[in-house]
């Protein structure tokens, strides 16, 4: 038998905070369980490497939804982390902090203490920015945030030029005063490697006396007594073992596999769980309900000037691009594909930008439906513009499928399944098209290849829409904090409702998706619930 203060499952964006700063202090002892393996992978470390690691099953979940019929009954594909770092090892990288009003809306909805100036100082305090500390950005956090523009493609600036020729505002920190405008994107990148949050924060951390790490150890149930979490379950190498937790058992599993280790514990929907032959701990309805995530377009130009494809499709680019990387960690390789973009209004009347853009100078148009094998692009030049509405106001769940701990949930992300959410997929699909029309774009683009020029009344492009727009991998809300424990998981404390010595801290808790990618927020989850369990563990 094994006994720590804390027992965290999952080694991700939030949990490998958490463990950091719980042993920062020396006074406490933590078990980390991950049911992946090593992040010691040059796939992983080499940015443009997780067009890799998308279909690689020793490093990702590798989950599949339900048909959704708001996408004409597709699957929907959803690579998930399964590895040290959890998904911020296999991400875009991607660095947005979301908008200062998704951050108060939380606190709006009942959550005290999640308003933007209270988690201003956790992104902060997480994040080195390489352009120096301010009030906004941090200068000594574990999180290595950097400027990609030395070796951005020329395009970007055409897309940007783009955009302020359609009165966007250049913007050149979309994690500064405002998120409002068009520009480049930073990424959690250090001397070209990935920064993931087990570089960041496990790294540094792995020595000490009070931290235990243990890969390929899958969770299968919270141990209770009575209503009280006593610790964990879980299987490493075929054999079962249990953790007990002598303060507090913390899942940090992810907006996926959180919701499904509670209902299997039975902590979820009564009906449910008894469906399933599972004893009821605590019936908690909002357990795997409220699931929110991004739905995007891309449409797809050939160039006239050259691209990313004319560099990496090659043999001998591909070649002389890799000694590149290798000897000296520059050029394309140490780049994410998305490296332009922005955060603008598709209409009049909006307080804040309702859209968010992507800007990637590499096509590719034979590739399996949600992956973008990056070293082998088109053999032609071409680019991708994208836009993706930022709150969708469509809600999901997921469920699972039998008492069976390896057996994935059946997850229902239920898109485009209200009026407001279509509408916005139009108007993203028109904005796309409104950039390409400007004369900093229109001048290097010979054709649209998708949809195409046949697709232009509203009809054809919401159901262009429904055909090809895709997910972009940003599952939240799963556990909701909120105040009523009829719906709501947690409260603002991060505790599950109606048992005791049991968090949840990832993405999973948002309560309203945030406005960008969720890496920088669910880091900012768990400093913040790192902060909250020291306070009350004084």
């Amino acid at each position: 038998m094994s006994e720590y203060d804390f027992v965290i499952v999952g080694a991700g964006s939030a949990g490998c905070a958490l463990a950091n700063r719980l042993t920062e202090n020396g006074k406490y002892s933590v078990l980390l369980l991950e049911a992946g393996g090593s992040d010691l992978n040059l796939w992983i470390w080499m940015p443009i490497g997780y067009g890799k690691t998308f279909y690689r099953r020793s490093l990702n979940w590798m989950y599949e939804t339900e048909p959704n019929s708001g996408l004409n009954g597709r699957v929907s594909y959803w690579p998930r982390g399964k590895v040290m770092g959890g998904s911020s090892s296999i991400n875009a990288m991607v660095y947005v902090r979301g908008q200062r009003q998704d951050f108060e809306d939380w606190k709006n909805l009942g959550n005290p203490g999640w308003g933007w100036d209270d988690v201003l100082p956790y992104f902060r305090k997480s994040e080195t920015n390489d352009r120096g500390s301010d009030a906004h950005r941090g200068g000594g956090g574990p999180v290595h945030v950097a400027t990609m523009d030395r070796d951005l493609h020329p395009l970007c600036q055409n897309f940007i030029n783009a955009g302020k020729e359609l009165q966007f505002r250049h913007n050149p920190d979309f994690n500064g005063p405002s998120q409002e405008g068009v520009g480049t994107y930073q990424n959690t990148v250090k001397d070209g490697m990935r920064m993931s949050s087990a570089r960041a924060y496990i790294r540094p951390a792995r020595t000490r006396a009070g931290l235990r790490v243990e890969t390929h150890a899958q969770a299968t149930r919270i141990v209770f007594e009575g209503k009280r979490a006593k610790g964990i379950a879980y299987r490493k190498n075929g054999l079962s073992k249990t953790a007990f937790a002598r303060r507090e058992v913390i899942l940090s599993a992810g907006a996926i596999n959180s919701p499904q280790l509670l209902q299997l514990s039975g902590v979820g929907p009564a009906a449910l769980l008894r469906s399933k032959g599972i004893d009821v701990v605590q019936a908690s309805e909002g357990v795997g309900k409220h699931l929110q995530d991004h739905l995007a377009i891309d449409y797809l130009y050939r160039s006239k000037v050259p691209t990313l494809n004319d560099q990496l499709h090659p043999w001998y680019g591909k070649l002389w691009h890799g000694l590149r990387y290798l000897l000296t960690r520059r050029g394309p390789l140490s780049l994410g594909v998305n490296q332009a973009g922005g955060f603008v209004k598709s209409r009049p009347g909006l307080r804040d930008p309702n859209m968010q853009l992507f800007f990637s100078p590499v096509s590719y148009t034979k590739a399996p439906p949600g992956k973008r094998p990056l070293m082998n692009p088109d053999p032609f030049p071409g680019f991708l513009l994208g836009a993706q509405p930022t709150r969708p106001t469509s809600r999901g769940h997921l469920e699972i499928r039998s008492p069976d701990p390896f057996e994935a949930a059946a997850i229902h992300p239920n898109y485009l399944a209200t009026d407001k959410d279509v509408q916005e997929m139009l108007e993203a699909a028109k904005l796309v098209r409104l950039l390409a029309t400007a004369p900093s774009l229109a001048a290097v683009i010979e054709a649209e290849i998708a949809p195409g020029p046949l697709v232009q009344s509203d009809e054809d492009l919401i159901a262009d829409c429904r055909m090809r727009a895709g997910t972009v991998f940003h599952p939240v809300g799963t556990c909701r904090m909120g105040p009523d424990a009829l719906q709501d998981v947690v409260d603002a404390r991060l505790r599950v409702h109606g048992v005791l010595n049991l968090r949840v801290a990832d993405a999973s808790i948002f309560p309203t998706i945030t406005s960008g990618n969720t890496n920088a927020p669910a880091i900012m989850v768990g400093e913040k619930a790192a902060s909250i369990i020291l306070e009350e563990s004084q």
